[in-house]
């Protein structure tokens, strides 16, 4: 698969045990034991991908992760034994794509990076009115200018192009673009439009919101 990931977490049987799901499947592995290392780690080598712990030393996980999100859009699966609505909605709020609580199935753990790759490999380019999508480079721009967007606000737009003129409910939503069966706030898939939609400037209005429901996309004709 040629994909490196970074493991941050402070115990080292944590480390040990998702590593060695992820070595079966073909990844490359680094470790960090704090954040400190962790992004040092991130700014000399090429990683495809952070697997990161909340709770640690020298920075904590949420630190880590706004940091990441300055400089980089790289998927960012959480780790937590903070189980909390309140914590899964701020984590997408700084950036994070996955949030897994511990204890945890290193079995699904694997299988939402391997989901996340996949989501990360469609070969596709295509325009609605402006708003171009190459989902090659994985960027997105309107009118020439390049969309500075988190992963997840990349993947919301993917979902919503990709059935557009369809009305999707927001737990459609969450299923489908948070890649599991999201038990929680529905309030995280507004936040993400709205975020979506600032970013979208002028072309805003291609995210329609259908009221008491969810939101539909509608390409410009």
């Amino acid at each position: 698969m040629n994909k490196t990931v970074l493991i941050v977490d402070d115990e080292l049987r944590m480390r040990k045990l998702v590593a060695d799901f992820l070595l079966r499947e073909g990844y490359a592995i680094l470790e960090a034991a704090d954040g400190r290392a962790a992004l040092d780690i991130l700014a000399r080598e090429k990683v495809d991908l952070v697997i990161l712990d909340v709770m640690m030393p020298e920075h904590d996980g949420w630190t880590v992760c706004r940091e990441i999100r300055k400089k980089s859009a790289i998927p960012v699966i959480m780790l937590t034994a903070k189980g909390e609505e309140i914590d899964q909605l701020f984590a997408f709020e700084i950036g994070a794509d996955e949030y897994i609580t511990k204890p945890f199935s290193p079995k699904i753990l694997t299988a939402r990076v391997n989901a996340i790759f996949r989501r990360h490999e469609r070969d596709r380019a295509f325009s609605f009115g402006g708003l171009e999508i190459d989902t090659t480079a994985r960027q997105s721009s309107i009118d020439g200018k390049t969309l500075d967007l988190s992963p997840k606000e990349y993947e919301l737009l993917i979902y919503l192009t990709d059935n557009r003129g369809s009305a999707l409910s927001r737990q459609q939503i969450l299923d489908k673009v948070w890649n599991y069966d999201y038990f929680g706030d529905l309030r995280t898939v507004d936040t993400h439009i709205n975020r979506l939609r600032t970013k979208l400037n002028h072309k805003s209005g291609l995210i329609q919101t259908i009221r008491g429901y969810g939101y539909r996309f509608e390409a410009d004709k």
